[in-house]
């Protein structure tokens, strides 16, 4: 039962944490310092954002296939893998993270500077579209981990 209010959590934190950045620390950061040094804060923000995603991602998918695993001990069922919502969904946003953070600063970086074949608004376009659907995730994640206890299937002596 605890490995359950753990995932819960965890799920609900990184969910906050997604909201916090895109709701209050990034618009405040642009509110007060100048453009450059509010995107250096910024882009800051979203390089300790990746970083704790993808520990949390990897958290909450080993969990997932933990109680999975004491599911199927527990029903004398033979392990196998199974790919439910608890883990595809942070799976799907450790992908937004690889592909919206670390596979588009590069880019992102050389647009910055007038090279490359995309603009930077179009790669800052594209890198807002996977944090939006990594929170989404997450969120997603983070409802379905809270769902009542009686809904999940626990052992007969928590």
């Amino acid at each position: 039962m605890t490995l359950y209010r753990l995932r819960a959590l965890l799920a609900a934190l990184w969910g906050g944490l997604l909201l916090c950045i895109a709701g209050v620390a990034a618009p405040a950061a642009f509110a007060v310092l100048e453009r450059a040094q509010a995107g250096k804060l910024v882009a800051r923000l979203f390089e300790r954002d990746a970083q704790i995603g993808l520990l949390l991602g990897l958290l909450l998918m080993m969990m997932e296939r933990r109680l999975q695993r004491d599911g199927q001990e527990r029903e004398g069922m033979q392990q196998r893998a199974v790919f439910n919502p608890e883990l595809l969904l942070p799976l799907l946003a450790m992908v937004c993270v690889v592909a919206g953070y670390y596979a588009l600063q590069g880019p992102m970086q050389a647009a910055r500077e007038g090279q490359g074949s995309w603009s930077f608004a179009a790669l800052h376009g594209i890198s807002l579209l996977f944090f939006g659907i990594k929170t989404a995730a997450v969120l997603m994640l983070a409802w379905r981990a809270a769902r009542p206890m009686a809904a999940i299937s626990l052992p007969a002596s928590s």
